[in-house]
């Protein structure tokens, strides 16, 4: 009599990963529909219109595009980009184009910004923080994976954990008085000065007026599961170990 042999069973491998990133953009914010004037404006700028930028990833900002202008030629703006040496990966704002127009040049549209009377007001000096309404959330119970809690106007204090997959944002301060393991964006409407503070910096993404940071590799272990805050240093964030004794 012959014994049956089952087949091993084999692990699954996951064939892909979708991670968190960020990526450095130069933004080109158009002024006007006149491609010659910009091609020239350009060159007199950098120095000649050919590779000045030596393949820079580019995200092309018609958040201010003026109405009156019309809506610009984006597929020949894109040419003259690369022209450039820049490669267009996305656009924020349409400029009075229809979606259809930019999915047809290949580029992401990302969310606008709000709009310029929604703004903080620009700061006098690297101190001074922006205007933003007064009001504070505060949060006493853990954010799960999946969760985003976003406190207008004002700083986020959550009392408990912030999961893997979950998003905190605030216009002013995040402060995470547990585990912060998911995402935090301060300033989210552009105010520099906000800072994120946690009791235990484990973050996935860290994000301060727009300026981000995906946590793809291990923290330093001078930050790691302590208590951390960050800051803005000109256009860098800076991620430094508090004392809290």
């Amino acid at each position: 009599m012959t014994a049956s042999v089952k087949p091993a069973q084999t692990r699954s491998v996951v064939p892909f990963e979708i991670k968190s990133t960020a990526l450095n953009l130069i933004a080109f914010s158009p002024k006007t529909a006149d491609l010659t004037t910009l091609e020239t404006a350009l060159g007199q700028k950098f120095g000649g219109s050919d590779n000045s930028f030596d393949g820079d990833a580019a995200l092309i900002d018609l958040s201010d595009w003026p109405t009156e202008a019309g809506a610009p030629n984006l597929s020949a703006l894109v040419t003259l980009l690369r022209r450039a040496g820049m490669q267009p990966l996305a656009i924020r704002g349409t400029g009075g184009l229809n979606r259809e127009a930019i999915a047809d040049t290949g580029l992401a549209l990302l969310p606008g910004l709000p709009p310029k009377e929604n703004r903080p007001a620009a700061r006098a000096t690297p101190t001074e923080p922006a205007a933003l309404p007064s009001g504070t959330m505060i949060i006493d119970k853990p954010v799960r994976s999946g969760q985003q809690v976003y406190a207008r106007g004002g700083d986020l204090i959550i009392l408990g954990l912030v999961s893997h997959g979950a998003e905190v944002i605030a216009d002013g301060n995040v402060h995470v008085y547990a585990p912060l393991r998911g995402r935090a964006l301060a300033g989210a409407r552009g105010d520099r000065s906000a800072r994120i503070f946690t009791h235990c910096m484990e973050a996935e993404l860290l994000s301060v007026a727009g300026v981000y940071r995906a946590i793809d590799e291990a923290l330093p272990h001078s930050i790691k599961s302590l208590p951390t805050q960050v800051r803005l240093d000109g256009n860098r964030l800076v991620m430094e170990a508090m004392d809290l004794d």
